[in-house]
């Protein structure tokens, strides 16, 4: 049983694969104090919740961009489990030459979807991540990793209005009827969502023009299902790329 996990600046995907088949998968909130004890616990109740338990993980492999977490993960793996879990960073083999100007730079996660973008979706193609910042990742037609862009993500954005602008109330965070808000609400929930979404498409265009043509797009994170319906540039929604993203390295380097 392998685990994978990916450890973003606000959430945490696991996923479990059995034979090489993603049997389950979890989504909890990332808290840097957690302790490896606190980890081992979480993960085993929800392994045990499906019928299954730590014993049985024989591999695992993180890609992380919070280093208390890195840490916390790799001692849970090596003390609890007695494994070498295998820590994805710009030294890890992914198969993907990274262009980059200095390729530690570039986050694991990012480099775990344009593993699992080339391997689902082929080349070129361009990676879009909405998570706590929003991410697009380019690859060109030679299946190398060029860079991309970082923004702001959606909660970030919601945030920083609610905090600074004293009269505006928070609001759920989904797509309106209409970009014209007939009231407070639905007004910041256009500018949220459909400002996202043409931000989004603008920078889309933009990389298709530098990458010389056409290419498919890829959405995936934990706040793309809201924002990809008023999208018109992304053809795939793949919530789970990066978990496979996770086992396609880890087949490639154990």
């Amino acid at each position: 049983m392998l685990l994978g996990i990916d450890v973003g600046n606000t959430q945490t995907v696991i996923g479990v694969f059995i034979d090489g088949e993603l049997k389950d998968h979890w989504r909890i909130s990332t808290e840097s104090e957690r302790t490896a004890d606190e980890m081992a616990l979480t993960l085993g109740g929800f392994l045990a919740f499906v019928g299954h338990s730590l014993t049985q993980v024989n591999g695992m492999i993180i890609s992380s961009v919070v280093p208390e977490m890195t840490s916390a993960m790799a001692h849970m793996a090596r003390d609890i489990l007695g494994l070498e879990p295998l820590v994805v960073d710009s030294g890890t083999d992914t198969g993907i030459p990274v262009l980059y100007e200095d390729p530690r730079q570039v986050g694991a996660d990012r480099l775990v979807n344009a593993v699992a973008a080339v391997h689902k979706y082929g080349t070129p193609c361009i990676v879009v991540d909405f998570g706590t910042a929003t991410t697009w990742d380019a690859i060109d037609r030679e299946g190398r990793y060029l860079g991309g862009t970082i923004a702001p993500g959606v909660e970030i954005s919601a945030d920083a209005l609610f905090r600074q602008a004293a009269r505006l109330a928070r609001v759920e965070l989904v797509a309106p009827e209409n970009a014209i808000g007939r009231n407070t609400v639905e007004s910041i929930q256009s500018g949220i969502i459909n400002g996202t979404a043409g931000q989004v498409d603008r920078l889309v265009e933009l990389f298709k023009e530098e990458l010389g043509g056409d290419c498919r797009v890829v959405a995936t994170g934990g706040l793309a299902e809201v924002v990809v319906g008023k999208c018109h540039t992304i053809e795939v929604l793949d919530p789970l790329l990066t978990l496979e993203g996770l086992r396609l390295i880890f087949e490639r380097n154990k």
